[in-house]
């Protein structure tokens, strides 16, 4: 038996639960890893809380990183005791001590990676990769708006785009969170509630930003459009205060023929070759010491409900790892 989180209801951070749970043999296509590490997403609390669909009852978690304990048929490429890290969509799994998955989401990572450091970047890091590769391919000397720019995903993004030669307004909602995104890579750094919109036009000559990268969904989604320049990208990809609501078309129009994606990153890695571009890329960074990965919060499997409500009340920042 092995140890996981499992959910029976939709609701707050009490209905996570830790419960003995057996895991088989991997049938072909997977393996079975034992976790050394597991990174807690925001988009955890969306699929805890019922906002985004699940059936039940179910574990949670789509990234972490461990060593495989055994390999089903037809499995190439790996072998037990490789050390691996992944980011993947459903059946979620990751709050567990051990889990079977498929295979084609795995990636092996170097010695020089730590695991819980692998652990807290899989899911992060791609988002990051697609949101500036892919979604809206960033050019040097773009001024891009990071929203939750000391969170998880913003303290990698402002790092990676500044590398790109990009130049990155962050909004954050407490000086101390300022000041961590003013150290990793963003230029300015703006107060949420603040008036945003006349200081983004002001720090950019009156123009706009070429993108925004907005996780916070219903309380910010005008202010970001807002923010762009004629023929702006607006990346929506989360949904912190909620979901946005639905909007007339012709308001992109009015605002200069904006653009507008609603991204998930499964999406852009569905090819092997997609997922290896991406996470070779995220793992050079960071093992060169180009991009840093903070871990600012560390939690017992078992005290998952605890590391749900401090994310949901933003009381942490950079990224959070549960230990099983």
């Amino acid at each position: 038996m092995t140890r996981a989180v499992r959910i029976h209801e939709f609701g707050g951070p009490e209905v996570l639960r830790l419960v003995d749970v057996a895991v088989g043999a991997p049938s072909a296509g997977e393996v079975r890893v034992v976790h050394e590490a597991v990174g807690l997403n925001m988009v955890d609390t969306y699929y805890r809380s019922g906002l985004y669909p699940l059936a039940l009852p179910s574990g949670l978690g789509g990234e972490a990183s461990g060593v495989i304990a055994a390999v089903g048929a037809g499995v190439t490429g790996f072998e037990v005791g490789d050390r691996v890290a992944y980011a993947s969509p459903a059946p979620l799994d990751a709050y567990s001590q051990a889990r079977l998955i498929d295979a084609k989401w795995l990636v092996k990572i170097p010695p020089a990676l730590a695991a819980k450091t692998a652990a807290a970047m899989m899911l992060k890091g791609l988002t990051c990769w697609f949101l500036l590769k892919r979604s809206y391919a960033v050019r040097s000397g773009d001024w891009l708006l990071l929203h939750a720019a000391a969170g998880g995903v913003g303290l990698i993004a402002a790092q990676w785009a500044k590398r790109l030669g990009c130049r990155v307004i962050g909004i954050v909602s407490t000086e101390e969170k300022r000041r961590l995104a003013l150290a990793h890579g963003c230029e300015e750094v703006l107060i949420a509630g603040t008036d945003v919109v006349t200081r983004v036009r002001e720090l950019t000559g009156g123009i706009g930003v070429a993108a925004v990268y907005d996780s916070v969904g219903r309380d910010t989604f005008f202010q970001s459009l807002d923010c762009l320049r004629p023929h702006g990208m607006m990346v929506s990809f989360g949904n912190a205060s909620g979901v946005v609501a639905p909007f007339a078309p012709a308001e992109l129009q009015k605002r200069g023929s904006l653009y507008l994606t609603r991204p998930t990153l499964f999406d852009f890695i569905r090819t092997r070759g997609d997922l290896e571009a991406g996470a070779s890329e995220l793992i050079e960074l960071v093992v060169s010491g180009r991009i840093r990965i903070e871990i600012h919060a560390e939690y017992a499997l078992a005290d998952a409900a605890t590391a749900h409500a401090d994310i949901e009340q933003r009381k942490t920042t950079g990224s959070t790892v549960l230990i099983p």
